[in-house]
């Protein structure tokens, strides 16, 4: 069979069940409510991050006017502020200088000395924060979006309270709420962050000076990314986690590659490990550690504490209680596929509802949910929202893991291909790496990729719209990929799916 015309076959049943979702089923009613000929607004977003500025603009851009309510005084939420937007900064800046130290010389580059100008770096975090927050004001204005800078909690499901940020008290008035509240760092029992000696992610990405010992509870996205960033600029990092193994989401076989190569780069690990105190009440840290299973005591001691154990919903002083919206155990409001709460007109999405807290599935919801709104179709697919760690290496994955197949009783194939055999990775000296592509084995459906590498962020998008489309790994493996390229790595992977790589 040609492949334009496999191709076309599967675009024509991937369309037909596009807008068929299947993530959360909820039983609740799809009516929205409409509220008084006096609203001013068709739509109002609580929260001003990825997805409620995006939802935002594109209610705008469909015709709908618009009111977004921001609490923090910038937009952008935790990713532009003090999460995703400054992380990748100081990645990105700390990986500049280890290289200077470890790598340039080896490329014919060298340097008497090399040093941290720590105040410097910081700096530049904060004018690409700075760029980043005017940018979506100015987004704003052109879209013709009213941006409230306060406070908003619910007087009625059709009225927002706003305690403005330059004091005082408004009613926002809209015929479609949508809360866009995002989430939180999730606290650990008995230890009290001050960020200063004992951090979140926020007080992680401020510091003042280079730790010499830093102990990172918890080994998920957030903990190796600033393990990485402040190992690289000197500290001596020790993670500790409480289950079994790091970044429970990753597939196992990739795991343990990216663990080897973050304990290459010097970061300590203590698994099965839990934290059973921490005493700051001296110059530095004191952690009482025991065996997750329980056993005898350690104590461990460092100059700062990252608290890095998950994130949780943000609905605090929303008023959720006095309409009556629907929240899970674990905090999160309940939607149905439509991003409609059992309250009509009220709405939500991103990090508050289920699913994974990421802010390109944040942006996707906003996006989806007011198409709804507006009398559209939307979609999103959670099975299809990459995974990124911005270490170096780099691991992004979509799709499922290898266990979670194994799980379902599947038949599968595997291929695999090492970047030591890649042409641009051995060109650059940067050949630390694998790509992993999972297909069921009778169709040669693309189930799931793994991709550890530098930039591989950037590499797996080719591979979440071959599952998007529901690709073969042989209609990956017979796409022309330009040479020399690190996307070449994910081409031999596809051929050693099927059947063989020409390159290993």
């Amino acid at each position: 069979m040609a492949i334009s015309t496999l191709a076309r076959r599967k675009a024509t049943a991937f369309l037909s069940s596009r807008f068929l979702y299947s993530s959360f089923k909820y039983s609740f009613s799809l009516t929205r409510g409409f509220a008084s000929g006096s609203d001013e607004n068709d739509v109002v977003v609580i929260g001003g991050g990825p997805g409620g500025y995006v939802a935002a603009i594109k209610a705008a851009q469909l015709g709908l006017k618009t009111t977004c309510i921001e609490k923090r005084g910038t937009l952008g939420g935790t990713c532009l502020n003090v999460g995703c937007i400054p992380s990748k900064a100081l990645l990105h800046s700390s990986h500049m200088f280890h290289e200077a130290q470890h790598s340039f010389a080896n490329h014919g580059v060298k340097f008497s000395s090399v040093e941290v100008d720590l105040p410097a770096m910081m700096g530049q975090k904060d004018k690409a924060v700075s760029n980043l927050t005017r940018g979506i004001e100015g987004l704003f204005k052109k879209n013709k979006v009213n941006y409230v800078k306060g406070y908003g909690k619910f007087l009625s499901p059709s009225e927002i309270s706003v305690d403005n940020a330059e004091g005082g008290n408004s009613v926002v008035k809209g015929k479609n709420i949508i809360i866009a509240t995002g989430s939180d760092v999730k606290g650990l029992p008995g230890i009290t962050i001050d960020e200063k000696k004992i951090v979140s992610s926020t007080g992680a990405l401020a510091l003042t000076e280079i730790p010499k010992r830093l102990v990172v509870i918890g080994a998920g996205y957030i903990g190796l990314e600033m393990g990485s960033v402040w190992g690289r600029l000197g500290s001596e990092v020790t993670v500790v986690e409480f289950a079994a193994d790091i970044v429970p989401t990753m597939d196992g076989e990739v795991r343990k590659q990216f663990q080897r190569a973050l304990e290459k780069q010097k970061m300590k690990f203590m698994l099965n490990t839990k934290v059973v105190s921490v005493d700051a009440t001296g110059d530095g840290v004191k952690l009482t550690l025991e065996p997750s299973a329980g056993g005898d005591q350690t104590i461990l001691e460092a100059d700062v504490v990252l608290v890095s154990a998950g994130r949780v919903p943000f609905t605090s002083g929303l008023g959720l209680d006095t309409i009556g919206v629907e929240t899970d155990k674990a905090g999160r409001i309940l939607v149905n596929e439509r991003f409609a709460t059992n309250v009509p007109g009220v709405h939500a999405i991103g990090d508050v509802i289920p699913g994974p807290m990421l802010a390109h599935k944040a942006e996707e919801d906003g996006v989806a949910c007011v198409e709804f709104i507006a009398g559209k179709e939307g979609h999103v697919d959670y099975d299809m929202v990459p995974g990124v760690v911005y270490t170096h290496p780099e691991v992004a994955y979509v799709g499922k893991t290898e266990e979670q197949v194994k799980s379902l009783g599947v038949d599968y194939r595997v291929g695999k291909f090492p970047f030591l055999a890649n042409s641009r990775a051995k060109a650059i000296d940067d050949a630390e790496g694998i790509v992993k592509v999972i297909a069921e084995k009778e169709s040669d459906k693309i189930l799931g990729v793994h991709i550890m590498s530098p930039n591989a962020g950037e590499l797996i998008h080719e591979a979440v719209l071959a599952l998007q489309y529901g690709a073969s790994s042989e209609d990956i493996a017979r796409t022309c990929h330009a040479h020399p390229t690190m996307s070449e790595a994910l081409k031999e992977a596809a051929m050693a799916t099927y059947d063989k790589p020409i390159h290993m």
